[in-house]
């Protein structure tokens, strides 16, 4: 039993190279292998039974069973032992069963087993100990894997606890997602399943996302085919029946909030030959087959047909619309179904959200489910099967959805991002084809963080380029981005949204990456650098301006070489031009791609920039600095499109046509509109901008009249709408029309013998037409005509196929196409009939440039006849051939051809040379051989290029010229040439170079491009020159910088003195090799030479005009433009008439701009120029309209003014008027005529022309025209009054009316006003005039009155009224009234609102002003700052400021106003109170402020008053009184008692005594006396006695004072007991 063979492919793949298993696992596994084998020696009897069984039930089994019980290992690399399963990709295995390198080896394997399961008897006993070994291998395997994994898992824990506590010390637990275990690539049959593992650590937990080649993929899309798992930190993607589609690239990427890391892996799947053979399918065009083998017939066809076919379609945003049609095949087998694909311009389309595709086996569908005008264009339904594919194409048309608001543009098409970084993302979009009727404005920018549905705009004002870098992302967040354009109605609804995109930085993405050598092979390459730590990074390289506008400035490097640990960021600084400042630009939040947006820098300064990279170990040197970058837009609005045509195609469809912008830089594409005729209302043909030239206008309306015009778009706008086309009825053209709504643009004609490439650039093939692709719509190819180095050329017939075959194209496209003219149709017979014989001199000094425009478009002489046919024989007798070219020199050299150059012969026979034919030998080991003819039919242009020539092999070459007298000699045989493949960067030198116009001190130098152009595109010319005697260090270039031009006019030449001329090419590597020189030509002007004049007839014709007096007798006149050939004729038209020739500018204009020059024929170099720029042009335009339509000249137009009493003056200027001159007053088309109303005067001398009207009514409403007529000339000048202007005119004439009354009895000079002065009393005045004693001045206010003037005490006619303490009770209308017998009149003063404000204000500021200084003033509370003013209203705001510091009312510092007096009141002042004090008064307009410097001796001295005041205080405040309750007298009966209580006062408590007539009491039971706790004192008589009246005082005393409290007792009898009393009382005496 043989050991388990591997295919060639596993063994050279790297995840089937067992080597990488885990050496502790193989070393674990040897030696139970080494233990089993001893221990199984004593024990074989019990294991040849189980063998025999084992065989038996290998035998029986599936091949997944016999690879289960493999008894040997497989041999790896170097025969080393290696155990085939490996537990950990055993689900990458299990279906390897029963697949071997070849069909044979199945079969041995098959019959071992047979013959084991019948004999197991008979084997030998090498083979049972084989088996011994295999039992004892299988029984150990088990316990050695599960030991194994035990261990490798207690390891795993012991280490996850070790990397969970080192993270636990970490400042922060944030860190990277890092891949520990990376998936593995793999390689697989088909229909097996593969399943890639990865685990994936970092926090937060990263979330894995599984691509293939770079798409996201989605286990919806295709239900069954991917499952992806995720659990325990492993992460899995399984891939089911696997087909050849499934080889790609696969990425997983694990990304959370500190970034993303990414690891790849290939998976490749191999097709088995043996069943499969080599298929003829390509994997592009048709699915893997689903079936082991194709029928036996190889050549079986398939026939594709369409029914039920889709035609041009029409939808609206947010439709639904579904492209369908039934696909017939024959023959129809089941297991050969075709593919049906869907294309849109040339692109494949993909099931999305957007489009969903159907096959049910006949019926194809595609559905839009939310229609949008991105999703416009031609749509293709391509079928492959074996025999090929069959397409149909449709156009469909989307069109804007109804605005929200009516007149908002539609919405803007086509976002996506790009420059996606961690800083910015740059969005971009296409404009809108619909603006709502107004110009748009600019667009607004949407964002939305994916997964949720909030908008945020970006931009704040609406930006006018349609590319705009958003700003203020989150690192790692994806988001999606809208675009909303903005006109003067409104916004348009918002456009589709753009596809997902990261804040990443895709240089950051990972720091190990895996990139795919080729798909088939899944070889990767991985690479991993470890940054040094703790090092300044160095300066950033190559710093450039990627992108400039007025908006914002884009800059990207290249991060530095030496970086440190950690990831760099970055500074960016700008410097100003014309300075040396450089200015951070973001100081506090550093860069941390390699790429920024600079926004707020002003628009038209220059500025330059540098970069610092940065990290924790600091910053660096800042990079070298950009060149100077202008602030504004680099690309223009392009200009509008020309020469508009429509052309016929179906009932319904036009075809039109027009020509591209000029000069237009990024052009996206053209909007074209169309009009029926005579509506006024433009219609949008396409929503979606098209590129090309033409386009199928669908939709249109049978037999109207309809007019086209064209708009271009770039990223800077829209153009300008091209002039309108010609109106065209819309009908069928004969022989039907295009199928579909674009021309494919093709790839340029065949301009030479190297640009001969047939293809259509960025089309799809399924929209390009059934016609000849490889010429132009207007070339005819007739291959009659080709010259013989063209065998290979394809004839193309008109039912050629689409598919062409196109080996003949050229092996480098960096060739000029310049060369050979392949529209040239052979040898010109029209130069038969040209007189006459000129002999020129043999000496001539080199070709002339007349001889290069014999071919292109020549203009007869309309008034020259030709000659008769039987002149023709004997002017044939005075011709003769040419003499032979010379020059030959080899202007390219590729392997097997080469292209030559010469020049014409310096004799041409007396006619214009036809053709040349070309001749080459082989040169070998020095000895020539035949010559051999390159062409047979004769060439024009002077280069040509010779094919199927050897590589390597040496050649010679010659060249014949012919004319009309016949074939010239040859050439002398150029030097020894060696046909090998050039490769120099530089271009080859330039050929045919030529001179004209050559005058004393100047000459035209003419070249044409280098055949070979290097390995880039030939960007200018140098031309140089010297002397012809001088040596070749003697040259000098003509032009300091290249041009791109092939002429120059060479200047500063020395008169009399030879020169020669060559020109060198420049391309991107440098500068080539220089052309052959010219001829030595003498600076000097041929004597009678003319120069070409400019004219402007009477008419306003302008022409330009070139005699020539040496004409010969078959000279002819040739006109060109910037030195070619004048290809549209119809701008000019051409007259010549003896030796006068012009050309007549049809409709001047900047298409007509250049420089025309003109060539005499068969004369010694008689040529001249004339440049028209744009400043001529004018100059020109200007005089042919004063040519045309001669004026009077006006210094000033018709205008009108207003005299003193109201009348009205209609007034003109001319600069002359003769004697002659007549002048017409037409009002309304009526003749004015000179009456009572009208005065019309007429100064010829002067020339100014006027008319006085008495007065202006409503009739006099309309159009005012003065017609000037002076012989021929004639001009007029119009004034229109209508509507607001008249009426304005009017009522400022009655007003003039009125002021002129007005002003005839007492007014008013000047009207009433106010002034304040400074005590800020207010003072309103107004000057009068025409004053008597009897006229009354009356002031009102509020329609009443305030004062009546009498006296008329004013002095120079003023009158005033004073108000005194203006408030707001003041407010009001003031009025005064003027009135006596001759008239009245009044002035209006409305103090209100504004107005009043004005007056407060300007009050406050007088008040303001009148403040004096801050003084400082002690209080027993503090101290006290103030200052008085004259006047104090509330309007007056204070502020008060401490420091510079606004000061707050609080409890301790308080503000306030008493009466006139402004203070601020500094309760328990401390040191922190020092320093200066500042009152500002603001009026409502300003601010008026005074200060104080409170500190050092004013602070002291303020601070010990206050403490003496305080303590004054103090005690005033303690001091021992009689707060109340004692009355001032006390009247009271005898005997009754007497309770008086006081309340005393005094801290500390105050002691409290009695008086009675000044003399202290002292209390017994007849008098009692009391003190309560401090504050109550009572007085008490108990029997109120005579003797008890008198003054009694109350006496409080504490250390702070005393005080008494006096109060009288009288004490009374009442008067019956004095009765009484008395009697006793004289008794008592006697």
């Amino acid at each position: 039993m043989s050991s388990l063979s591997l295919p060639f492919y596993q063994k050279h793949h790297r995840h089937y190279d067992r080597d990488y298993r885990n050496t502790q696992l193989s070393s674990t596994m040897q030696e139970y292998r080494q233990e089993e084998k001893r221990s199984t020696a004593t024990h074989s009897h019990r294991v040849r039974s189980k063998f025999s069984d084992e065989m038996l039930e290998t035998s029986s089994g599936s091949p997944q069973m016999k690879r289960a019980k493999q008894d040997y290992y497989s041999k790896g690399k170097e025969n080393e032992a290696v155990d085939y399963i490996v537990p950990v990709f055993r689900g990458c295995h299990e279906h390897f069963s029963g697949i071997t390198s070849s069909k044979d080896e199945r079969t041995k394997q098959s019959k071992s087993s047979h013959f084991a399961g019948e004999s197991h008897s008979a084997l030998s006993s090498t083979i049972e100990e084989h088996n011994i070994e295999k039992s004892a291998m299988h029984k150990s395997r088990k316990v050695a894997i599960r030991e194994s994994a035990e261990r490798i898992s207690l390891n795993k824990e012991i280490y996850d606890i070790q990397d969970f506590h080192k993270r636990l010390r970490e400042d922060s637990l944030l860190r990277l997602p890092e891949f520990i275990i990376k998936p593995r690539s793999h390689t697989v049959w088909e229909k097996q399943n593969v399943k890639l593992h990865c685990t994936v650590s970092g926090w937060p937990v990263p979330r894995v996302t599984w691509y293939k080649n770079n798409v996201s993929i989605n286990v919806h899309t295709d239900p069954g085919k991917y499952i992806i798992d995720s659990k325990y930190g492993v992460h899995s993607l399984e891939i089911n029946n696997c087909d050849f589609d499934d080889t790609a690239q696969y990425r997983a990427s694990a990304m959370n909030a500190k970034g993303e890391l990414s690891a790849f892996a290939s998976v490749v799947v191999k097709r088995f030959k043996a069943e499969h053979g080599d298929l003829s399918f390509h994997s592009g065009r048709i699915a893997p087959p689903s079936y082991d083998y194709f029928p036996g017939d190889p050549h079986m066809k398939f026939e594709v047909h369409f029914v039920d076919m889709f035609n041009v379609s029409f939808g609206k945003e947010g439709d639904t619309l579904s492209l369908g049609c039934t696909v017939v095949v024959y023959p129809n087998l089941k297991r050969f179904q075709p593919e049906i694909q869907w294309w849109r311009n040339g692109i494949q389309l993909q099931p999305s959200k957007w489009v969903e595709m159907h096959w049910g086996g006949e019926t194809a569908t595609l559905t839009f489910t939310h229609l949008n005008k991105e999703d416009e264009g031609l749509y293709t339904i391509r079928v492959l099967t074996k025999s090929g594919y069959e397409v149909h194409s449709a156009y469909v048309f989307v069109r804007d959805a109804d605005a929200e608001v009516a007149g908002a543009p539609g919405a803007p098409l086509d976002v996506y991002c790009l420059d996606a970084n961690k800083d910015y993302v740059i969005v971009t979009w296409k404009q809108p084809a619909v603006d709502g009727g107004s110009s748009i404005l600019g667009y607004f920018v949407d964002r939305c963080e994916v997964g949720t549905n909030h908008w945020v705009q970006c931009n704040d004002t609406p930006v006018k380029f349609a590319r705009f870098p958003v700003t203020g992302l989150v690192e790692g967040r994806s988001y999606i981005f809208r675009v909303r354009a903005v006109n003067n109605v409104g916004i348009s609804r918002p456009s589709r949204v753009s596809e997902p995109v990261a804040a990443l930085d895709p240089a950051d993405k990972a720091r190990l990456k895996g990139i795919p050598l080729a798909p088939w092979t899944g070889q990767i390459i991985v690479t991993e650098e470890e940054p040094a730590e703790g090092v300044v990074p160095g300066q950033p390289t190559e710093l450039a301006v990627t992108e400039a506008t007025r908006n914002y400035v884009v800059l990207s490097w290249k991060p530095p070489g030496q970086r440190g640990h950690e990831g760099i960021m970055y500074y960016v600084e700008k410097c100003v031009a014309g300075t040396e400042d450089w200015q951070r630009v973001n100081p506090e939040i550093p860069v941390k791609s390699p790429r920024f947006a600079l926004f707020d820098l002003a628009e038209g300064k220059s500025y330059r920039f540098r970069v610092r990279s940065a990290n924790s170990a600091g910053i660096s040197e800042p990079s070298e600095p950009t060149d100077f970058t202008e602030v504004t837009d680099k690309l223009d609005v392009p200009k509008a499109p020309s020469h508009v045509v429509p052309s016929r195609n179906t009932d319904t469809s036009m075809v039109v046509t027009w020509e591209e912008s000029k000069d237009a830089k990024e052009l996206v594409g053209y909007y074209i509109e169309a009009s029926i005729s005579g509506s006024g209302k433009w219609e949008p043909c396409n929503n979606k901008p098209v590129k090309g030239k033409r386009f199928i206008c669908h939709g249109l309306q049978t037999g109207q009249l309809y007019k086209f015009r064209v708009r271009a778009v770039n990223a800077a706008g829209l153009s300008q709408f091209s002039h309108e086309s010609e109106a065209l009825e819309v009908k069928a053209a004969l022989g039907g029309g295009v199928p579909h709504g674009v021309f494919p643009e093709q790839s340029g004609n065949i301009g030479g013998l190297t640009d001969s490439s047939a293809r259509w650039d960025g089309k799809h093939e399924a929209s390009q037409l059934a016609r000849d692709t490889l010429l132009s719509c207007d070339a005819v190819l007739n291959r009659c005509l080709l010259p013989t180095g063209y065998d290979n050329f394809p004839c193309i017939e008109p039912d050629t196929p689409k598919e062409v075959n196109a080996e003949w194209t050229s092996k480098s496209n960096l060739r000029s196409p310049e060369v050979q003219d392949m529209y040239e149709e052979g040898p010109k017979n029209k130069d038969k009939h040209d007189k006459g014989l000129k002999m020129p001199d043999m000496h001539e000094k080199g070709p002339k440039v007349q001889d290069m425009y014999k071919k292109g478009s020549k203009v007869e002489d309309k008034y020259e006849k030709g000659p008769k046919v039987q002149d023709m024989h004997k002017k044939k007798e005075k011709l003769a051939a040419p003499a032979p070219p010379y020059g030959i020199t080899v202007l390219e050299s590729v392997r097997d051809s080469m292209v030559l150059g010469w020049k014409q012969p310096k004799f041409q026979g007396g006619a214009d040379i036809t053709g040349y034919f070309v001749d080459y030998r082989e040169i070998i080991d020095g000895i020539p051989g035949k010559w051999k003819e390159a062409n047979i039919k004769a060439i024009t242009e002077r280069a040509y290029r010779i094919h199927d020539l050897k590589e390597n092999m040496v050649y010679q070459f010659q060249v014949r010229a012919i004319n009309m007298a016949g074939v010239g000699l040859p050439s002398l045989p150029s030097e020894k040439f060696t046909c090998e493949e050039w490769t120099i960067a530089v271009p080859g030198p330039p050929h045919d170079v030529m001179y004209t116009e050559v005058r004393k001190n100047s000459l035209v130098l003419l070249w044409k491009a280098p055949i070979y152009s290097g390995r880039s595109e030939v960007t200018g010319y140098y031309a140089d020159v010297r002397e012809a005697d001088a040596d070749d260090e003697k040259w000098r270039s003509v032009n300091e910088k290249e041009i791109s031009k092939r002429h120059i006019k060479v200047q500063g030449l020395k008169e009399g003195v030879k020169y020669v001329f060559r020109v060198r090419a420049v391309n991107r590597a440098g500068v080539g090799k220089p052309s052959d020189l010219t001829e030595p030509v003498t600076a000097e002007t041929p004597p009678g030479t003319k120069e070409i004049a400019v004219n402007v007839d009477d008419d306003g014709v302008i022409s330009l005009t070139f005699e020539c007096a040496d004409m010969a007798e078959g000279s002819k006149f040739i006109w060109s433009k910037n030195y070619e050939d004048l290809i549209d004729s119809s701008r000019v038209t051409m007259e010549t008439k003896g030796g006068k020739t012009k050309i007549i500018f049809n409709d001047p204009g900047k298409e007509d701009l250049g420089i025309y020059s003109c060539v005499v024929t068969e004369t010694d170099g008689v040529s001249s120029s004339y440049a028209i720029d744009e400043a001529e042009l004018l100059r020109l335009l200007e005089l042919s309209h004063e040519h045309k339509f001669p004026v009077v000249p006006l210094k000033s137009e018709l205008a009108v003014e207003l005299l003193e009493k109201g009348q009205v003056r209609f007034w003109l200027e001319a600069e002359r008027l003769s004697p002659n001159g007549q002048c017409k007053f037409v009002f309304n088309d009526k003749e004015i005529k000179n009456d009572e109303k009208y005065k019309i005067k007429v100064d010829h001398k002067t020339g100014l022309v006027e008319m006085i009207m008495d007065k202006l009514e409503d009739i006099n409403e309309g159009t005012y025209t003065v017609q000037l007529q002076d012989g021929k000339a004639s001009n007029q000048s119009s004034l229109v009054l209508i509507g607001d202007v008249f009426k304005n005119l009017q009522k400022e004439a009655e007003f003039q009316r009125g002021e002129w009354l007005r002003k005839q009895g007492p007014h008013f000079v000047e009207y009433l006003s106010w002034e304040v002065n400074n005590d800020c009393s207010v003072l309103l005045k107004c000057k009068v005039a025409n004053i008597k004693k009897e006229t009354s001045i009356i002031w009102y206010k509020d329609d009443r009155e305030i004062m009546f003037d009498e006296k008329h005490d004013f002095k120079d006619g003023v009158c005033t009224l004073l108000v005194q303490q203006f408030s707001k009770k003041d407010a009001g209308v003031y009025e005064i009234v003027l009135k006596d017998d001759r008239g009245r009149d009044s002035s209006t003063l409305r103090l209100l609102e504004k107005a009043f404000g004005d007056v407060i204000s300007e009050v406050c500021r007088a008040a303001a002003q009148t403040a004096t200084d801050l003084k400082v003033q002690s209080t027993e509370h503090g101290i006290r700052i103030y200052s008085f003013v004259t006047y104090y209203l509330d309007d007056l705001k204070i502020i008060w400021y401490h420091k510079d510091t606004k000061l707050a009312s609080t409890d301790r510092v308080k503000s306030g106003v008493t009466g006139e007096q402004l203070w601020l009141q500094i309760n328990e002042p401390t040191e922190k109170d020092k320093g200066r004090y500042t009152l500002e008064l603001f009026d409502g307009k300003a601010g008026h402020k005074k200060s104080v410097e409170l500190s050092g001796t004013v602070f002291d001295e303020a601070f010990a008053e206050f403490q003496r005041l305080k303590q004054a205080a103090i005690a005033e405040k303690n001091r021992a009184r009689v707060i109340g309750g004692l009355p001032d007298v006390v009247t009271i009966q005898e005997g009754k008692s007497l309770n008086l209580t006081c309340n005393v006062w005094g801290e500390p408590a105050p002691t409290v005594s009695w008086l009675k007539n000044d003399r202290e009491l002292l209390g017994d039971a007849h008098l009692i006396l009391k003190f309560d706790s401090g504050k109550f004192a009572s007085f008490t008589i108990t029997d109120v006695r005579t003797t008890d009246s008198g003054k009694y005082s109350i006496l409080v005393k504490n250390k702070y004072g005393t005080e008494t409290g006096d109060f009288t007792v009288s004490v009374f009898i009442p008067e019956d007991e004095e009765v009484q009393v008395e009697p006793e009382k004289a008794a008592k005496k006697k």
